[in-house]
């Protein structure tokens, strides 16, 4: 007698050998990051590298709220493009400015605009441990222009529906698989340039 598909496919399952979520979660985490984040995107948003011309040197973060889009100028005239939730009507912040510090798991502090609008955050008023259910995500790059934070961070977003819309209270944040590569790639002092929308 052969073995239909179904009960195949259900051993397998039994015995771990299909891959499951978890499974495509990122190692050495203290919370799970899945790569599979990526597929809940829209295509466009996704992760490339795409040419890009500009007159910023390599290594330089550019942020086109207009379109929805953060590149890494890489140099030769291509960057990594990834996509990006961007802030509110009246929320985004423009300008230069550099990442003076950079935060895996960050906490998160409500501001007085998330406590008016979402009074039951008045719990995390002196702050929210990093975790899965923190809205700074997996990493934090945080602006600074000069000494002076600007208190607009790049960060981790905990709903991959968020990118590509004006959802945020002025930052800019990027799928957790995405954010955790683009940390990797950049050092403190990295210039960062927040354009307007076109």
């Amino acid at each position: 007698m052969g073995i239909s598909r179904r009960t195949l496919v259900t051993s397998m399952l039994a015995s771990g050998l299909v891959a499951s979520r978890k499974a495509l979660a990122l190692s050495g985490e203290p919370f799970p990051v899945f790569e599979s984040d990526a597929e809940a995107i829209p295509y466009k948003f996704r992760r490339r590298v795409v040419d890009y011309a500009t007159a910023e040197p390599p290594g330089t973060v550019i942020v086109d709220t207009g379109q929805k889009f953060l590149y890494h100028v890489e140099g030769n005239g291509q960057a990594t493009r990834y996509g990006v939730g961007v802030g509110k009507a009246g929320r985004t912040w423009y300008g230069d400015a550099t990442i003076g510090r950079k935060e895996k798991w960050p906490i998160w502090v409500p501001t007085p605009e998330h406590l008016a609008e979402f009074p039951q955050m008045a719990k995390w008023v002196h702050g929210m441990p990093g975790g899965r259910d923190n809205p700074m995500g997996a990493r934090a790059l945080y602006l600074y222009q000069g000494d002076v934070d600007t208190v607009i961070r790049i960060h981790g977003a905990i709903k991959p529906t968020l990118i590509g819309k004006k959802t945020t209270a002025g930052c800019i944040s990027l799928i957790n698989i995405d954010i955790i590569h683009l940390y990797d790639r950049v050092e403190l002092g990295t210039k960062v340039v927040i354009l307007p929308p076109a």
